[in-house]
Order: C-alpha cells, then sequence, then structure tokens
C-alpha cells in the first residue's frame, strides 16, 4: 500500500490535508527547514500535531532538511530528546550525519531529496547509518526509479506533484548570490521565477541558443527595448495524475506532494484528488481509468503549468506565473454554525450569489470547498446578497466561529 504525504505548513493545512486522505504529512519547525517562509511550527507544537494526526491514523515527519552548521546541529541534537517526547514519527534529514542520534531516540530517519540519491548503493550504505527512507533524486526517470527502488533495502519515496526547482534536487545559489539569503537554509526568494531581462554585446549572436527544441517560443521573447525576455529559469510545475498505474508499479513506498509553502485549499484538493486516483487504482487496476475532471481541479488552484518533469524526458517547457483559472477573494468570516438545520452564518464584504463556489478554513475545519445552492436573511430565501450583511448559507459540513470565507472568480472576470 503506497503512502500519500501531504504538506502541511500550518494548523489549518494540516486539517486540510488529513481530512481530503493523506496517510502522512510533513511539516517544518522553525530555523530547521527548506521552508522558512512559510508559517511553520514550533517545539510547542509538535504534540498538537501528533495528536491531531493520530485522530486520522496519520504518520507525521518532521522536515529538518536545510544544511546544518555546527551550531545548528547541536541545537538539533539537543532537541531530539522533546521531539521523540511529542510522538511524531521520524524526522526528514539532508545530514547523514544525524541519522544515529536520530534513531537513537526513536524516531525514524528519512532522508532528503537534497542528499541527491541516485543508486541503489547510496541506499545499501545508508540503510548501515539506520535510515529507514530516502526521497530520491528529482532527476531520476521513472524507470531509473523503478530499477533503484528493486534494489533498495530500505523504503524509497518520489515527489508527484508541486513546484519543482531549476537546481538539482534543490541545491541552488541563486538566491544567496543575488539577495544574501540562502535557499540551502530555507530562506530562498525565488529568483528563478521572475521574469529575467536578456542582453548581450553586439554582434554576439551566439548567446541565443534555441538548440533542437521545436517550440522555440520558451526561451526568449523579444521587447520593443531590443532586449529580450525569458522564465527559463522557472521549470512548470510537476503533476503526475495520469500516471499513477506506473507509480504505484514501480515499487516506491510514498509519493509526496510538494506544497508546505502554498494555501490550505491547495493542499486541500490536491491531496483529495490523489487520494482518490491511488484508491481507485488499488481497488480495481483493470477497470481504472483517468478521469478528465481531474485535471480540471488541480489547474483550478496555484499551478505554473504542468510537466512531467525527469519521469519520462528532459523536461523543457519553462513556466510564467500562476496558471490557475480562479482566484481565491478574501469575502467574509462565519459568525455562526447552526447544527440542526446545516447551516452558516456568515458576514461579508462582498457581494454573493446562489452557483458562487466559496471555500471556508479554519484551523479546526481545514479546508471546505463549497457550491452555494440556499441561503437566507431573516428566514427568507435569497438568489443574491450585497456586501455588508450577514447571510446564512446552507453547508453540510461543519464550519466554526471565525473561519475565513474566500469566494472563487474565474480569472478572466478579474481582468
Amino acid at each position: 500500500m503506497v503512502e500519500l504525504l501531504a504538506p502541511a505548513g500550518n494548523f489549518i493545512s494540516l486539517r486540510a490535508v488529513l481530512e481530503n486522505g493523506a496517510d502522512a504529512v510533513y511539516f517544518g519547525l522553525d530555523d530547521y527547514n527548506m521552508r522558512a517562509n512559510a508559517k511553520n511550527f514550533s517545539l510547542d507544537d509538535l504534540s498538537r500535531v501528533s495528536g491531531i494526526a493520530e485522530e486520522y491514523g496519520a504518520k507525521t515527519y518532521l522536515c529538518t532538511n536545510i544544511i546544518l552548521n555546527e551550531r545548528l546541529a547541536s541545537e538539533l541534537d539537543s532537541n531530539l530528546e522533546r521531539i521523540s517526547s511529542s510522538d511524531i514519527d521520524g524526522l526528514i534529514l539532508s545530514d547523514i550525519g544525524m541519522i544515529e542520534n536520530t534513531v537513537s531516540h526513536g524516531l525514524e530517519a528519512h532522508v532528503s531529496v537534497q542528499e541527491n540519491v541516485t543508486n541503489s548503493y547510496t541506499l545499501k550504505t545508508l540503510k548501515k547509518l539506520g535510515a529507514k527512507r530516502a526521497i530520491l533524486s528529482r532527476e531520476l526517470s521513472l524507470r531509473e526509479i523503478t530499477e533503484i527502488t528493486k534494489k533498495s533495502p530500505i523504503e524509497t519515496e518520489i515527489f508527484i506533484h508541486g513546484a519543482i526547482c531549476m537546481a538539482i534536487s534543490g541545491r541552488c545559489f541563486l538566491s544567496y548570490g543575488l539577495y544574501g539569503r540562502s535557499a540551502n537554509c530555507g530562506d530562498c526568494l525565488q529568483p528563478c521565477r521572475k521574469n529575467w531581462t536578456l542582453t548581450y554585446e553586439e554582434g554576439d549572436d551566439n548567446v541565443i541558443n534555441f538548440s533542437d527544441v521545436e517550440d522555440e517560443t520558451f526561451v526568449v521573447t523579444g521587447s520593443d527595448d531590443g532586449s529580450y525576455r525569458t522564465n527559463f529559469f522557472s521549470p512548470k510545475d510537476m503533476c503526475m495524475i495520469e500516471y499513477i498505474p506506473q507509480l504505484i508499479e514501480s515499487g516506491v513506498a510514498s509519493f509526496k506532494i510538494e506544497g508546505r509553502a502554498r494555501s490550505p485549499d491547495y493542499g486541500a484538493m490536491v491531496t483529495g484528488i490523489y487520494r482518490e486516483a491511488i484508491d481507485s487504482y488499488l481497488d480495481d487496476s483493470l477497470e481504472y481509468e483517468v478521469k478528465p475532471q481531474w485535471m480540471d481541479e488541480l489547474t483550478s488552484v496555484f499551478n505554473r503549468g504542468f510537466d512531467t518533469n525527469f519521469y519520462f524526458n528532459t523536461p523543457f517547457e519553462t513556466s510564467e506565473d500562476n496558471q490557475s483559472k480562479y482566484i481565491k477573494k478574501d469575502i467574509g468570516q462565519v459568525v455562526n454554525y447552526y447544527n440542526k438545520v446545516k447551516a452558516a452564518e456568515i458576514r461579508i464584504w462582498d457581494d454573493l450569489k446562489i452557483g458562487d463556489k466559496i471555500i471556508i478554513q479554519g484551523q479546526t475545519t481545514g479546508s471546505i470547498t463549497h457550491t452555494i445552492e440556499s441561503m437566507q436573511i431573516d428566514g427568507n430565501p435569497v438568489e443574491s446578497v450585497k456586501k455588508g450583511c450577514n447571510v446564512a448559507i446552507a453547508i453540510p459540513n461543519k464550519v466554526r466561529e471565525n473561519d475565513f470565507v474566500y469566494k472563487l472568480e474565474k480569472r478572466s472576470e478579474t481582468l
């Protein structure tokens, strides 16, 4: 049974991915993980995290995957006892020097993708050190992953969805070189995602090289000022929803969704779709088929366009900005929920109408997406409401006071 591993950047995301079928969650600790700009969790939060995950029978993996200097390594080592006592299942480590001490505290040691594991010989060495799992390099093909996994004495894990870094397994110095903010210490400012301007000296025509790529437009586009602009540092997001059977048959133990810095509704949507796809294949592999709505729904949340990374060939297409069909607009807050009639009273600061799709998010609620079918004001049915009032909306899922409410709007409607 393959594990579906989902990201949690905060308590709302944690609840959202668990409600949508995650078998395990991974999350960051302040100062020790590759998403320093996400909200993350503190040492004091860990028992609460493990307690929530236990409600769903899910496992918990704490990211400590930055490059550790002597001070940080010593601090992490001194915190292992406290981490272990919080009932966290394991640590994701980028430093193999921490494996032995991690295991001695009763924690699973998972080796991060930052270690760039590309062969079974490395996996055998990691086994000797005490590692239970290794996240394989993102530069491997599916054929290579299958071959390595068959020979591996420990579990293997791969990414199946989310952002891809231009650097080999995420080891990049561009942010540090430009801004003094190190990606390898979790503080990446993502300059690769910007639109770059390309200039060259007169007569140096060899600077622009389209190689053998048929679609040349992805490399550079001309500008009125005579310069050229490009997004070639910014790969498209990975999306493997159409290849679940091949991934499962590879023998990999865990499928990982990237996205600890993304929104709770992103985590809920992506986790739910991959959960459905995995379960559908495992229930009846002979009748399994890819549902068109899976891709439609995945494109409705933040994405930079989709690619299959290195799984089948060398990726060449670059991304632009968010390619989602919708934007998420902050429009209200839950005032109360009435269990008997299954309706939420919402204070709104934007117009709403029957048929609008909303997202309600909270630390206990997680992230719920709902299409409005019934609304009332003072007990009277209404088709639409104006901003500045309280409205009752029929919704079967329980929501809570002070939950945030967002409205999804098609991008074409907002331009």
